[in-house]
């Protein structure tokens, strides 16, 4: 198969799984109310991961050409290793169920793969997006927590009009950054350096598939298992979630819209009370986390290392 098949190939498949570990966690927090359909939900996301690129891809150039040189020679093998050894360490855990970050493992695995195939590796991009991305969802957390303060002194209509404002919030801040990990991997298959529109809608409806079929279960974890949530609380995480993650895209910072969400979740939860909070769930969920990051950086860098060896 011809390596520019084969990166496009790969492009495709990350931007569907992307959908299926993505699509049902965007509207998990809010399913116990009626204010957006999840059908509503899935076109608004997919019409803004179309449309966000075209005014700003800060964030997806952060991935292609400032955590390591994939723009230059070797980057579209170097970056089909890294997809690989990223959707790999995620469905390992999810099968374990311990759902993760598909951001921490592209992160990590496009680390790796650009240190084991010698591009240059930023070490000073990297520290500085993993801080980041450790201090998201403690910012979430913090931002939801205010945001049930602010949301208790309201009425049930009240809350189902900031239902709607939150999740299209979530909506705009997920496609100006999480989602650009998608029409990143696209940038460097096809060696753009900026985002054409026909990338971002095949992005957007490739997404789409994958949010429809893995929908239900994805969005399981962080509705059921985090928190005995009440609407209250998923309108809570939707605006904290949506605030520190839209922020993060103004800076170019790639985080992970599941990490904000699960820290919402828990901050809303703590509001309250930290006995509404199930712990153990929680800490199942920080463990993969924990894991996510490291084991595909090192795979990705030994896959890396041993096929540029083969090559060359």
């Amino acid at each position: 198969m011809p390596l520019e098949l084969l990166v496009v190939l790969v492009a495709c498949l990350f931007a569907v799984v992307s959908g299926m570990n993505d699509g049902g966690a965007l509207l998990a927090t809010g399913l116990k109310l009626p204010s957006v359909r999840p059908a509503t939900g899935i076109v608004t996301i997919v019409l803004l991961i179309a449309v966000v690129p075209l005014l700003s891809h800060r964030v997806a150039e952060t991935f292609v050409t400032k955590l390591a040189g994939f723009d230059g020679e070797g980057g579209r093998q170097a970056m089909v290793l890294a997809v690989l050894s990223a959707l790999t360490v995620v469905t390992v855990l999810s099968r374990q169920g311990r759902p993760t970050s598909l951001t921490l493992a592209i992160v990590g695995a496009l680390t790796g793969a650009g240190l084991g195939w010698g591009l240059p590796v930023s070490v000073g991009w990297v520290v500085l997006v993993l801080a980041v991305g450790f201090a998201s969802p403690f910012a979430g957390a913090v931002a939801s927590w205010a945001a049930l303060r602010l949301l208790t002194v309201g009425t049930a209509r009240g809350l189902h009009r900031w239902h709607r404002a939150a999740f299209l919030l979530e909506s705009v801040a997920y496609a100006a950054n999480d989602g650009q990990k998608m029409l990143a991997i696209f940038m460097i298959a096809l060696g753009f350096s900026g985002a054409p529109p026909w990338v971002t809608v095949l992005t957007a409806a490739l997404f789409a598939a994958g949010a429809l079929y893995g929908m239900p279960r994805a969005g399981r974890t962080l509705s059921r298992e985090i928190l005995a949530s009440r609407p209250l609380h998923g309108v809570a995480a939707e605006l904290g979630a949506g605030i520190t993650v839209i922020v993060c895209a103004a800076a170019g910072m790639p985080v992970s819209m599941t990490q904000a969400i699960a820290g919402g979740l828990i901050g809303a939860g703590v509001a309250q009370g930290s006995g509404r909070v199930r712990w153990h769930a929680a800490l199942k969920i920080v463990s993969a986390w924990t894991l996510t990051l490291p084991v595909s950086l090192l795979i990705a860098f030994a896959g890396a290392s041993f096929v540029k060896e083969v090559l060359v």
